[in-house]
């Protein structure tokens, strides 16, 4: 793995975890600003994260592209493909959890990112946009992409979606993150582009937000009251 490898993988641990020590900071002074402040220094450090690692990722950039690569037109029914592709996958993966492993419907992590949405909308650009690119650049381009030239495309793929699903920290979920890794990986394969992943990515993060956005907090308890009932009609008669 090139040097240049290892420090973009350092400078998104340190975006992804910078908070924790600011967190920590804030309280102690500022405690009165503290969510003001907390989502304004992850819109920050996410945002100066991305520029610092696309600056690494120059010499990548300027490598002349595979002869096999999908074209413009390609890019784009591949991206739409596979939006539908990782939906489907999602949902047959929710189903799996809540149906045969028992794990409750809904994404804590979605809630959460939701809440601060709701408070402050420019926190929106992050799952929707800058997220998937640092995502795929990290876990397709760089961490598949390495397993990808020692082994087989299932063991490779399993491996680097294992990886994304639980630096989202949503160990119940796993299933369906680890499940959408591999998606994004297959597709990332097919097109020999990273930004068709990255297109889908995006756009399947900013459907769910928009989506979410636009249904109040109640409306979303009781969808999941319903589902929670469902699930316990439906383990009962099995």
């Amino acid at each position: 793995m090139p040097k240049r490898y290892w420090y973009v993988i350092l400078t998104y641990l340190i975006v992804q975890f910078s908070a924790i020590p600011v967190a920590l900071f804030v309280k102690s002074f500022f405690i009165d600003y503290y969510t003001d402040i907390i989502i304004y220094w992850n819109i920050f450090s996410f945002i100066a994260g991305l520029f610092a690692i696309l600056y690494l990722m120059k010499p990548d950039m300027q490598m002349r592209a595979d002869p096999e690569a999908a074209t413009a037109g390609s890019i784009i029914g591949w991206s739409i493909l596979g939006i539908l592709l990782a939906f489907l996958v999602q949902y047959a993966a929710a189903l799996i959890e809540v149906f045969i492993l028992g794990i409750p419907a809904g994404s804590e992590n979605t809630m959460q990112i939701m809440d601060i949405a709701r408070y402050n909308p420019l926190f929106i650009l992050l799952p929707a946009i800058i997220a998937p690119i640092l995502e795929e650049i990290i876990f397709r381009k760089i961490i598949f992409g390495t397993l990808y030239k020692r082994m087989n495309f299932i063991l490779a793929a399993l491996l680097s979606g294992l990886i994304f699903g639980v630096i989202h920290m949503e160990l119940s979920h796993l299933l369906g993150y680890t499940t959408m890794g591999m998606v994004f990986a297959f597709l990332y394969v097919k097109t020999k582009r990273i930004i068709v992943p990255i297109i889908v990515h995006a756009g399947m993060n900013s459907i769910v937000v928009i989506a979410q956005y636009s249904i109040t907090p109640e409306e979303i308890e009781n969808m999941q009251k319903m589902l929670d009932d469902l699930q316990m009609i439906l383990l009962h008669i099995f």
